[in-house]
């Protein structure tokens, strides 16, 4: 095939002589003679046809998850997308979208962004949602630093010992110098936050309390329960959410008393993809507004009285006084956003509410057959959305090295982050997973008891 050049012979002396010398090799001479002379082992130029199957061979070997029975979750999900979503989002509209400075030029953006944040707010309850963050780690940290810009007398944290180890780990960092403290709190026997506990940590230094829901071990926490604890204290109450299809079936963060929800809104329209690109999610209550961090589209009128969309109550110090700034987020996860936007209207109420049930429905499925079998025992038994923990005869580790080898994904071995607990495997299930691949499940699991 020919070799394409954008530059003619002509042009390139064209240039040389604008900048006064004669030849490419006169810019070269700043590089010593003896760096100039290295040669390299490079395989000679292929083809475009010959690049294309070498990187198709190269991609054969990975084994992606429609030719496997996957079972995994910790905080990244798969449902079911409708080919329309990404037929859509791949318009070049969508795809080379960007943080949108002038409104007058990006009102499609614009209006995307509003939508999704219109869908964010109802699945979690919540009146204002903001432009997306980056994922559901880093919109955690920032409801927490959005919590204690609200209490400024207070300077502590309480933090469900069931937070995703990850989020935990990187509000840990987020915290790093700031004149704050953080307490972990237990859980029951049944994986849900102890109550008691709860009641007897709470002080007027609180500042807010940090639940996830359904939790990391995929327990569904009673948040009518927890929040009128925490607000008689008079702290926050922060809900994490890493899975935003169980709210087509639960009753909302919102309704449940939440002050903020953050989380991950990954799995509304984008598959796994090597764990990403994700889309991080913050909700809150109107009296909160000027503290949300980013950015907010609304809608207004134009000159004309025609309705338009806009970028409002931006937070990010390049937008108003460093020291006045409430946020430091520089961007937003535009694409992705606009993938869930999409997602959310394609689908509807009782779409998502189909795909949460299916996933309810086959994980519960799943661990009454796992649960039945000689040398597994359920660890909790308190009620779950879609993932549970099994703790397995030999370490999970190897259960899932042997499954892999067949074409199965058991799980998630929880010792990748606690390890002391060699021998816990959290399984999740989606509407993906057929009757048949968990049939395959039970029955791999049943050779290894």
């Amino acid at each position: 095939m020919a070799r394409y050049s954008p530059h003619t012979a002509e042009s390139r002396q064209q240039l040389l002589q604008e900048i006064g010398v004669e030849s490419i090799g006169d810019l070269l001479k700043v590089i010593p003679q003896g760096l100039q002379e290295v040669e390299f082992d490079l395989p000679e130029g292929k083809s475009e046809l010959e690049v294309r199957q070498l990187l198709q061979t190269l991609a054969d070997r990975n084994r992606h998850l429609d030719s496997a029975s996957a079972f995994l979750g910790a905080g990244c999900y798969r449902h079911f997308i409708p080919a329309a979503v990404w037929a859509l989002v791949s318009r070049g509209e969508f795809l080379t979208s960007y943080t949108p400075y002038q409104p007058e030029a990006a009102q499609g953006t614009l209006q995307t962004i509003f939508e999704f944040q219109t869908g964010i707010a109802r699945l979690t309850g919540l009146p204002v949602a903001n432009a997306s963050l980056y994922d559901g780690a880093s919109a955690t940290a920032e409801a927490v630093l959005m919590a204690l810009r609200l209490q400024k007398k207070r300077s502590h944290l309480l933090i469900a010992g069931s937070l995703h180890p990850e989020y935990q780990e990187l509000l840990d960092t987020y915290l790093k110098g700031l004149e704050v403290t953080a307490a972990q709190l237990p859980l029951e026997t049944s994986g849900k936050l102890d109550l008691e506990v709860l009641k007897a940590q709470l002080t007027s230094e609180c500042a807010a309390v940090v639940v996830q829901c359904p939790n990391f071990y995929g327990i569904i926490e009673d948040l009518g329960a927890i929040a009128p604890i925490i607000h008689e204290a008079g702290a926050l109450l922060i809900v994490v959410v890493t899975d935003p299809t169980a709210y087509a079936l639960l009753k909302t963060p919102g309704d449940g008393g939440a002050d903020i929800v953050a989380g991950e809104a990954h799995c509304l329209g984008t598959p796994p993809s090597f764990g990403g690109p994700h889309l991080g999610i913050l909700a809150t209550k109107s009296e909160f507004i000027r503290q949300v961090p980013g950015r907010l589209v609304s809608i207004t009128q134009d000159a004309r009285g025609q309705q338009v969309y806009t970028l409002t109550l931006q937070t990010r110090e390049q937008h108003i006084r460093r020291e006045k700034a409430t946020s430091n987020v520089c961007t937003n996860q535009s694409l992705m956003a606009a993938a869930a936007s999409v997602y959310m209207a394609l689908l509807g109420p009782d779409g998502l509410r189909q795909i949460a049930t299916s996933s309810v429905q086959l994980a519960h499925q799943a661990q009454s057959e796992i649960a039945k079998l000689p040398g597994y025992k359920l660890l909790y038994n308190a009620p779950f959305f879609h993932e549970f923990v099994i703790q397995c005869p030999i370490s999970a580790q190897e259960i899932i090295n042997r499954g892999v080898a067949q074409g199965i994904y058991p799980g998630v071995p929880l010792s990748r982050w606690e390890k002391d607990r060699d021998r816990d495997l959290l399984i999740c299930v989606t509407e993906m997973n057929t009757t048949s691949q968990i049939q395959q499940l039970v029955e791999f699991l049943a050779s290894i008891a």
